[in-house]
């Protein structure tokens, strides 16, 4: 059975407002040690937009593509996210996070600092996003969000989700009933029947799985019959900006790409978890210059997330990213009728998904359908927009596609593979749409000095500028040209200036080990410099947000911090990271989570067999979902760990899903459990419920503006381990929120962990023990 079309009403446009210049003027103190990343070229390749925090802050910052004299665009106190340069060079446009919180606004200034303005997001309570450009640079796409009635008493955090997987865990939408179709194991949550005993083994085979959800193909071809959108409405732009006017979209088909599933084999009925909607998203083309109204594209209610990722050169076809984590869908939209003409499920991870070939006869797409890795796959469309074929162009085994770089003419491509966390650059061209049989390449792959590659923007003559992070430095942007040969900007950060004199950085080591289940699991280890190879050192375990984050092999202050104090860091990727397979990323699903609590103790008992770790003096520590799991180590493992540093993490999943933003609240249901239907699960899975456990020290940090993960959850977690004796503190930070992106809050915040961590397993026996 298919889903009915979905009404929706299309949100206000937003209205540009015009902001003081900062005429390019450098700030009155730059730091030596610094970061360069998120690069977007000018058309000719001469001059680069980017991110760089030399003044303590991620501001936005433009320099030449072979000079040193980089100067600032926005000396503002927000934080920057994303920069997008026009490709008629006349504007750049960016995101940014006023008061460090997670609303987000955007913004366009010219190459020169002048004619700054906020394009969207500037009405209180709002939020948008930055989407891409029109290929001729006369409009760009936004996303802006609609605050529902629900979430208007917090002050923090809006309701459009950051397209980073560092956000809150399970940020995304409301669950629908078929959110267990993912491939791989994932327990089932709710039904008035079923115990949590009876739940957690629940669990579909991904065999089951496939045999229940419909192929790509059938798919597409289902969405494409009966997505249609009624008979226009008055159009919301004038012809001036060289695109076919777009409808008034007043009702907005349904946008599922599988059957109306209401069971699923091996596990009955899927459970409803819940109506709540989130006010809801809504994209638009905006004109910079403000000579054209804002031009309506789409929307959706209760959306987790919206990005228009390209528009095609003749303005006929849009793609645009929706969905939650998990259940990323591609969706081509014809912009003059508003059908989808195309939908598939696509990949995790970077929101920039594809890019139309120049003739938009060919889509190029990077996608996990169906697949454990995500891989480039060509869709070749007809002029409609409806997919003829669907292929696979590049694919590697057990490596996932992690970035895709398509310039505007379509002629060849960059792709970047994750390789156990580290990252192997590829350079292909491209076949057009008449070779029929034409396959990808030749293939180019140059010798990266760094091993991530974490932003690629394409350059005149077939290079690139890629910002590369790596073990030991800071990020920084190198050019890709003359032979592919990859040669440092000017204005990056020196290799020796990563870190002070004296304390070069480690360089880690890859591990794998077993879970007491039999998962293989992988992560990286950082030994202190002065420690004897063959002798125990104390050692932190640190575990990443998500939880669908991976551990990779950049240059962390943090860590450079602890190994500095004489601690150890083994840094794991237990069930739930990405970059090891879809399967992976589900096998944490509802009851699972139960099974990475325990990678983490035995991610903690495999550096003490193996010699590394002193099994006296482990601590263990996290940032958002990895904050949980800190606290959740702690008391399922209360005799592993000697202390613990929690990092806007949720101790109780009760007073998580009522403090939290309506959007994130909602699509939590689908990773963790639905609040009414899974109570028990959630309770039994909240580290408040088992807080008589707690023995070890534990220092709580959090944002003052975080309302993903509000403070209360930090603070109620302190509450309970002094309510027993136990050593507690909470180190509240000041216009952050749910990241910490002021320099001086992040130094104050690695300063303070690794005084608590240096102080606490610095003995045998905790002095508190003792007493």
């Amino acid at each position: 059975m298919e889903a009915e079309a979905t009404a929706s009403q299309p949100l206000p446009a937003p209205v540009p407002v015009r902001m003081p210049d900062h005429g390019g003027g450098d700030p009155p103190t730059l730091l030596t040690v610094h970061g360069c990343w998120y690069p977007s070229a000018d058309p000719t390749g001469e001059r680069v937009a980017f991110i760089c925090d030399r003044a303590g802050v991620p501001q936005l910052w433009s320099g030449p593509a072979r000079g040193d004299e980089a100067h600032v665009l926005d000396g503002g106190p927000d934080p920057v996210i994303e920069v997008s340069w026009s490709p008629d060079g006349r504007w750049i446009a960016y995101t940014s996070a006023p008061g460090g919180g997670e609303h987000t606004r955007v913004l366009v200034v010219r190459p020169d600092g002048t004619g700054r303005r906020v394009l969207a997001g500037a009405e209180p309570g709002g939020s948008a996003h930055l989407g891409c450009w029109t290929r001729d640079g006369a409009a760009l796409a936004v996303t802006v969000a609609q605050a529902s009635g629900a979430g208007a008493e917090h002050t923090g955090a809006g309701h459009l989700l950051p397209d980073t997987v560092d956000g809150a865990p399970g940020a995304g939408a409301a669950p629908e009933p078929a959110w267990a179709e993912r491939d791989g194991p994932a327990a089932l949550l709710g039904g008035a029947a079923a115990s949590p005993a009876d739940r957690q083994r629940a669990v579909a085979s991904p065999a089951d799985r496939h045999r229940a959800v419909a192929s790509p193909i059938d798919r597409h071809r289902a969405v494409a019959q009966r997505a249609h959108v009624p008979a226009p409405g008055p159009a919301h732009r004038g012809p001036a900006m060289g695109l076919p006017t777009v409808p008034d979209l007043t009702t907005v088909p349904d946008l599922g790409t599988v059957p109306d599933l209401t069971t699923v084999p091996g596990l009955g009925a899927v459970p409803d978890l819940g109506t709540v909607r989130s006010g809801g998203l809504a994209a638009y083309l905006i004109d910079p210059d403000g000579a054209d109204a804002p031009a309506f594209l789409f929307a959706e209610e209760g959306a987790a997330s919206l990005r228009v990722c390209d528009v095609s050169p003749q303005g006929r076809l849009a793609l645009v990213r929706r969905g939650p984590r998990g259940r990323r869908e591609a969706l081509v939209l014809d912009t003059t009728s508003g059908r989808i003409a195309f939908a598939l499920h696509v990949a995790d991870g970077d929101p920039w998904i594809g890019r139309f070939s120049a003739d938009a006869r060919t889509l190029w797409l990077r996608s996990d359908a169906e697949r454990e890795f995500a891989a480039l796959l060509r869709v070749r469309l007809d002029e409609d927009g409806v997919c003829q074929d669907l292929s696979v162009a590049a694919e590697r085994e057990a490596s996932a596609l992690d970035l895709l770089s398509v310039p505007d003419h379509g002629r060849w491509a960059h792709l970047a593979w994750n390789v156990h966390g580290a990252v192997e650059l590829e350079g292909v061209g491209l076949p057009d749409a008449q070779d029929a049989d034409g396959a990808v390449g030749p293939h180019h792959r140059p010798v990266l000095p760094h091993e991530v590659v974490t932003r690629i923007s394409p350059a005149g003559g077939g290079g690139a500028f890629v910002a590369l992070s790596g073990s030991r430095r800071r990020p920084g942007i190198w050019e890709l040209a003359d032979g592919f040969a990859p040669l440092r900007t000017g204005w990056s950060a020196r290799d020796e200036d990563a870190a002070p004199p004296g304390r070069p950085p480690v360089r880690p080591v890859p591990l794998r080990c077993r879970s007491r289940d039999g998962l293989l699991l992988g992560g990286w280890y950082y030994r202190a410099p002065d420690h004897d190879a063959g002798r125990p050192a104390p050692c932190v375990i640190h575990l990443h947000g998500g939880p669908e984050e991976q551990e990779r092999p950049v240059f962390n202050p943090l860590y450079h911090e602890l190994l500095g104090r004489g601690l150890d860091v083994f840094a794991p990727d237990v069930r739930g990271s990405s970059g090891w397979g879809r399967s992976f990323v589900d096998a944490d699903l509802g009851a699972g989570r139960f099974a990475a609590i325990d990678d983490v103790a035995d991610c903690a008992a495999h550096v003490v067999e193996l010699g590394y770790a002193d099994p006296l003096r482990l601590g263990v520590m996290g940032r958002s979902y990895g904050g949980y799991l800190t606290m959740a180590s702690l008391v399922w493992h209360p005799d592993l760990f000697r202390a613990g540093v929690a990092v806007c993490g949720m101790s109780d999943f009760a007073s998580f899903f009522a403090g939290t933003e309506p959007w994130i609240a909602q699509s939590a249901a689908a990773k963790y459990g639905h609040p009414e239907h899974d109570r028990d699960l959630l309770r039994a899975l909240s580290p408040m419920s088992r807080a008589d456990q707690l023995r070890a020290p534990v220092l709580t940090v959090h944002g003052e503006h975080d309302t993903n993960v509000p403070p209360t959850e930090s603070e109620q977690f302190v509450r309970a381990a002094r309510e027993r004796g136990v050593p507690a503190e909470q180190l509240t930070l000041r216009n952050e929120g749910h990241d910490f992106l002021r320099a001086d809050n992040r130094r104050l915040y690695r300063r303070a962990a690794a005084d608590w961590l240096e102080r606490h397993l610095g003995a045998i026996a905790p002095p508190w023990e003792s007493s």
